[in-house]
C-alpha cells in the first residue's frame, strides 16, 4: 500500500446527507490536508433499490459549499476510478470467487422462506438466529451440499448468495480478533459470536462489506475514518483483508452525534421538533416534502464547519473559534473523543453570531441586497449604514430585515402597549411643531438632527419623553431600533415628515 495518506468519504446516494455524515467528511478532509494527503469521494451505490435521484449531486454541492472539496472522485477523475461502485461491479466478482476458491467463503442457496422459518423457530425458543459456524452445515450451502449438488443448483439457475466464513473451530482458528482503533485504542471481538455475512448477491452486485474492502484496497486508502455505527463491521472487514492477503489500513471510528436532550442519536425528528436543520443544504424529496438546510436557513459555511469540528474533537485548549486553516493545523485523531457528542443548536447560533460580526459590512450589504430583491423591496437606502446600526444584535442576514424593515416600509400600525405609554393628548400639537422644525433643517445628518431637536426640546421645556417616544413610534412602529436620529437621517427628511404626519392623522 502507498505510504501517502489517502482517505475517502464514501456516502450512499439514498437521500440528503445528514449532518453526521458531513462531520465524517470534514474529519477526513482535515486529516488528509494536515498530512499532505488526498481526500477521495466515492459513491457507494451498490444497493440500487435505495438509490435516490439527485442525492449524488447534493453530496458534491454540500462539500463545495463547505469549502472542503474532494481531490479525487466524481467529476475529478484520478488514477483509481471509476468512483461509483455501480460502475465497478466487474471488479468485485473475481474477489468473491477468490474467497470461495481459498475456502474463505461459500455459496448459500437458502431461500428467504427457509431463513424466515429458522428465525421464527429461534424466536419461539427465546433465541436469536445467526447464520454461522454452529449451524452452517445444517443449512443449504456449498459446505453442507456435495459438489455435484452445488453444480446442479448453479446449472438450474437457483438463487444464491456468497457468504464469508467468519469462523471455523475445526481449523483451530483464533477466536478473538484484536484491532487497533486510532480513537478507541485496542478493541476486541469474539469471532464465534459473529455471523457469516453476505458478500455477493446473484444480481452481480456486492454487498457494502465486500465492495468497501475491495475499493479501499484498490484505491490505496491508508486511513478509514468513519462513524461509530460501523464499529461492529470492523472484525469482518479485518478478516476480509486477511483472507485476501492485503495490508490492513488504519481505522478510526468517530463518536455519534447525540440528541440535544435525552438519549439516542441526533435525528431529523429532533430538528423538526426543536426548530433546527439536520441537513447541510435544502433537500426536495421525491414525495414533495422539503427539508431545510443550514445554507438556506442563513448559516455561513464557516459556522457549520466550526460547529461540526467541535462535535467530538477537543483541541485541548479553551479556543472555540477556528478557521478552516486553523483546524487543518490543529486537528488530530488522538484528540477525538470516544463518547458521543451532544448537539447544541444554541451553540451553533453562537458561532453564527460570531462569524456575522467578523464579516465586513460591504460583504453583508451584498447579501442583504439579495434578500431585499427576493422580497421585492426597491429602495435607495444606504445599506452599509443600516448594517452598521443593526449588526451587533444580528446573527443572520434575515435579522437585518426583521430588525430594520422600517427603513424600507413605513409602519402600518403602532405597538399598542407602547402607544398607550407614549401618546398623550398634547402629542399631536407637539408633533406638528416638530414637523415645522424639521422642515427648516437643511442638514439632515444624525449629528445635526440630534443638536437641533434636543436643543428645541430643552429650550421649550417640553420633556424628552414627550417627543422622543412618539417620534420613535412614528418612524418604527414600536419601541425598538438604534438611535432615533440615525434612523431619521437614513430615512431622509421627506419620509420622516410623512411618517410623523401619518401619526398625527392617526391620533386625530
Amino acid at each position: 500500500m502507498s505510504k501517502k495518506v489517502r482517505v475517502r468519504f464514501a456516502p450512499s446516494p439514498t437521500g440528503p446527507l445528514h449532518i453526521g455524515g458531513v462531520r465524517t467528511a470534514l474529519f477526513n478532509y482535515l486529516f488528509a490536508k494536515q498530512c499532505g494527503g488526498e481526500f477521495v469521494l466515492r459513491i457507494e451505490d451498490t444497493d440500487q433499490n435505495r438509490y435516490v435521484e439527485g442525492a449524488e449531486a447534493y453530496i458534491v454541492e454540500t462539500l463545495n459549499w463547505l469549502n472542503i472539496p474532494f481531490d479525487e472522485g466524481i467529476g475529478k477523475e484520478g488514477l483509481y476510478g471509476p468512483y461509483r461502485q455501480s460502475e465497478r461491479k466487474k471488479l468485485y466478482q473475481q474477489y468473491a470467487e477468490q474467497l470461495i476458491s481459498t475456502g474463505k467463503a461459500y455459496y448459500a442457496f437458502d431461500t428467504n422462506e427457509e431463513l424466515n422459518f429458522h428465525r421464527k423457530d429461534h424466536e419461539r425458543k427465546g433465541k436469536t438466529f445467526i447464520y454461522n459456524w454452529h449451524n452452517r452445515e445444517k443449512l443449504t450451502n456449498s459446505i453442507s451440499l456435495t459438489k455435484e449438488e452445488v453444480e446442479k443448483k448453479m446449472a438450474n439457475g437457483e438463487d444464491y448468495v456468497v457468504r464469508f466464513k467468519m469462523y471455523d473451530p475445526n481449523q483451530n482458528e483464533e477466536d478473538i480478533i484484536v484491532a487497533k482503533d486510532l480513537i478507541r485504542g485496542n478493541v476486541s471481538f469474539k469471532k464465534a459470536l459473529l455471523d457469516d455475512k453476505v458478500l455477493f448477491k446473484q444480481d452481480s452486485m456486492p454487498t457494502y462489506h465486500l465492495a468497501n474492502i475491495v475499493d479501499d484496497h484498490l484505491m490505496e486508502i491508508s486511513h478509514v475514518i468513519r462513524g461509530e455505527e460501523w464499529l461492529p463491521s470492523l472484525p469482518l472487514h479485518i478478516e476480509l483483508y486477511k483472507a485476501l492477503n492485503w495490508e490492513i489500513p488504519n481505522f478510526a471510528h468517530l463518536p455519534l452525534i447525540m440528541k440535544p436532550v435525552g438519549k439516542g442519536k441526533l435525528s431529523k425528528r429532533d430538528g423538526d421538533k426543536m426548530g433546527f436543520p439536520v441537513f447541510p443544504i435544502l433537500w426536495n424529496a421525491e414525495n414533495g416534502n422539503v427539508f431545510s438546510g443550514y445554507r438556506e436557513d442563513g448559516y455561513f459555511s464557516e459556522t457549520v464547519i466550526n460547529m461540526l469540528a467541535l462535535l467530538g474533537w477537543n483541541p485541548g485548549s479553551e479556543q472555540e473559534i477556528f478557521s478552516l486553516e486553523e483546524l487543518v493545523k490543529s486537528f488530530s485523531l488522538e484528540k477525538v473523543n470516544k463518547s458521543g457528542a451532544r448537539f447544541d443548536p444554541e451553540k451553533t447560533k453562537w458561532f453564527q453570531h460570531h462569524y456575522l460580526q467578523e464579516k465586513n459590512n460591504k460583504a453583508l450589504s451584498k447579501l442583504f441586497a439579495k434578500l431585499l430583491i427576493n422580497k421585492g423591496v426597491t429602495h435607495n437606502k444606504d445599506l452599509l449604514k443600516i448594517i452598521g446600526l443593526l449588526k451587533e444584535r444580528s446573527s443572520f442576514i434575515v435579522d437585518f430585515w426583521e430588525q430594520g424593515s422600517y427603513f424600507f416600509q413605513a409602519p402600518k400600525s403602532y405597538n399598542e402597549k407602547a402607544a398607550k405609554k407614549a401618546l398623550k393628548k398634547k402629542t399631536p400639537l407637539l408633533l406638528s411643531n416638530l414637523v415645522k422644525l424639521l422642515e427648516e433643517c437643511v442638514d439632515f445628518s444624525s449629528e445635526s438632527l440630534t443638536d437641533k431637536v434636543k436643543g428645541w426640546i430643552t429650550e421649550n421645556e417640553i420633556g424628552f419623553g414627550n417627543i422622543m417616544m412618539p417620534l420613535r413610534l412614528a418612524l418604527v412602529g414600536e419601541m425598538k431600533g438604534p438611535d432615533v436620529f440615525e434612523i431619521a437621517s437614513i430615512l431622509g427628511k421627506k419620509e420622516v415628515i410623512s411618517r410623523i404626519n401619518k401619526m398625527i392623522v392617526f391620533l386625530s
